[in-house]
């Protein structure tokens, strides 16, 4: 399969427009700059060569407008998109605000080539919030080179994912003559004190990456402004100003902070020009549940001996019983702190607080009951919530499909789970064992496919194997292979999160072609 990108879309071309016209009467020009690099010393030579350094020229971008011509730029475009015009030039941040599911991703790659054949800017940094995005903004790169190559006259970029292993990365960036793009998360890049980015390189002719970066002088696209920033003063936002921007173009469809707007399409405005579609919610609650005692335990807490334990209950008050979060200690009746007589006799025990073996003991009449954080007691059957929610999910899948199959359209349906053992667990072999989820969807997947309504979707299909081919899993991989729960507040969390998004995100193409079976991905 290969994908084809509309090039003359209006409202696309109207924010590459608008971005590029901030910058109208810029001369095409570039700043110089050297770039040393130590040459290793001879091994058992006296060369002349020994100690001294190698000379490259580095090639930034110039900006050689004032600041009142980008003010009335600014207001120009401004007024042509019925914005609000600004009344000063309070940073060199622009705004593009883009609903969801209109590109913006094609837009700035796009503006990168706009911005090169009009002004000669070579030097372009994308920083984005996540390793999923940078995957994807990498795959965008990837699939859309031949299409950009057939607007711009084959013009050479070279585009790279930063590493802190391959700092040399960062030298070609700075010492290329052609477009440079590097694309880079900003947990990458926000913390000088552990970031290969700050300190001194041999890779880098001794320099800190970051000095080689901020001499060029980089156009800066911010991918999602409001998950990278950290606020107006966060470490984010000073992350991107320690790169010296010539400017910032911030793209997103639900800015935090918005800095001189430049463009705007919002989420009425795609919807009114049909670029977007009204979606519809179905919900899976449970009704009347409160007619049991119900204890869930959501943490444990020692602070300077003061143990308790924080529950969460079915409580009354004024307007009803309701679920509330409260804590307990040792002893603690429940009926009392709940008010409601279903509580009778419950009582809470032991709290252990020990890190890796927290519970709390809930005595009940008849039995007590060791409770770990995120375990409760009466509630209703878990699965039966999730197992109508992945039914219901299955049926509407197969409705799209009855549509837009012949139409030459593949449907895919994503679930966001709560953890990954819930879909796939390993055995003490290491061996992968279905979780609750993955067989729940076999069974329902199966059930669906035998329903007459569907059958034009089966035919000549062993539904056996078919319920087993057409769902996987979207996680990140721990370094031995299975699927783990992770965050990307640091480099394994990065590194794993990095190996799961690369299974899907480097292989979209063969993801949306029919002969590939997979259509129901569960991820976290």
């Amino acid at each position: 399969m290969k994908l084809h990108f509309e090039p003359n879309l209006d409202y696309q071309l109207q924010a590459i427009e608008a971005v590029c016209d901030l910058l109208r009467g810029q001369e095409s020009c570039r700043t110089e700059f050297t770039v040393t690099m130590r040459l290793p010393e001879a091994q058992g030579s006296q060369q002349l060569t020994l100690g001294m350094a190698e000379t490259d020229l580095g090639v930034g971008n110039r900006l050689t407008l004032l600041d009142d011509q980008l003010l009335q730029n600014l207001r120009d475009v401004q007024l042509r998109g019925g914005l609000e015009p600004s009344g000063v030039l309070a940073s060199g941040d622009f705004t593009v605000e883009m609903e969801t599911g209109t590109c913006k991703t094609y837009v700035y790659l796009r503006t990168i080539f706009e911005l090169h054949r009009r002004y000669g800017f070579t030097k372009f940094v994308i920083v984005v919030p996540s390793v999923a995005i940078k995957e994807g903004v990498y795959k965008s790169l990837q699939i859309t080179e031949e299409h950009f190559k057939g607007i711009y006259a084959g013009v050479p970029v070279d585009f790279f994912l930063y590493d802190s292993g391959k700092l040399g990365q960062v030298r070609n960036f700075a010492t290329s003559s052609t477009i440079q793009v590097m694309v880079v998360t900003v947990g990458a890049i926000n913390k000088k004190d552990v970031n290969n980015l700050y300190k001194d390189s041999e890779k880098t002719g001794g320099e800190k990456p970051i000095e080689l970066i901020k001499a060029t002088r980089p156009i800066v696209i911010v991918d999602e402004p409001q998950s990278v920033d950290g606020g107006l003063t966060g470490a984010g936002k000073t992350a991107l100003d320690a790169m010296n921007p010539l400017c910032t173009l911030r793209y997103s469809a639900t800015h935090a902070n918005k800095h001189h707007m430049v463009f705007r399409l919002d989420a009425l405005d795609a919807y009114e020009r049909k670029l977007v579609k009204q979606i519809e919610v179905a919900a899976a609650t449970i009704e009347d549940a409160h007619n049991k005692a119900f204890v869930r335990l959501v943490s444990v807490s020692n602070k300077r001996g003061a143990i308790s334990a924080k529950v969460e209950l079915d409580v009354k008050t004024a307007t009803g019983v309701k679920r509330q979060e409260l804590p307990v200690s040792d002893g603690d009746d429940l009926q009392q702190t709940t008010k409601r007589a279903i509580y009778a006799d419950f009582r809470v025990g032991e709290i252990n607080t020990a890190k890796g073996e927290e519970f709390v003991e809930l005595r009940y009449p008849g039995g007590e009951v060791f409770l770990a954080v995120g375990q409760a007691y009466g509630d209703v059957d878990a699965l039966a919530v999730q197992r109508e929610m992945i039914r219901r999910t299955i049926r509407e899948h197969l409705e799209k499909e009855k549509v837009l199959r012949p139409k030459g359209i593949k449907v895919l349906s994503l679930f966001f789970i709560d953890a990954v053992e819930r879909y796939r667990q390993y055995d003490k072999d290491g061996n992968p064992v279905k979780g609750d989820y993955a067989r729940i969807f076999e069974e329902e997947y199966r059930r669906a496919a035998k329903l007459p309504a569907y059958q034009s979707l089966f035919v000549e299909i062993d539904l056996a194997s078919a319920a087993e081919a057409v769902h996987n899993g979207y996680f990140s991989i721990d370094k031995k292979g299975g699927w783990s729960d992770t965050a990307e507040t640091n480099a394994g969390g990065r590194d794993n999160a990095e190996r799961a998004y690369n299974l899907i995100m480097k292989e979209k193409e063969k993801l949306l072609a029919f002969e590939t079976p997979l259509k129901f991905i569960f991820s976290h």
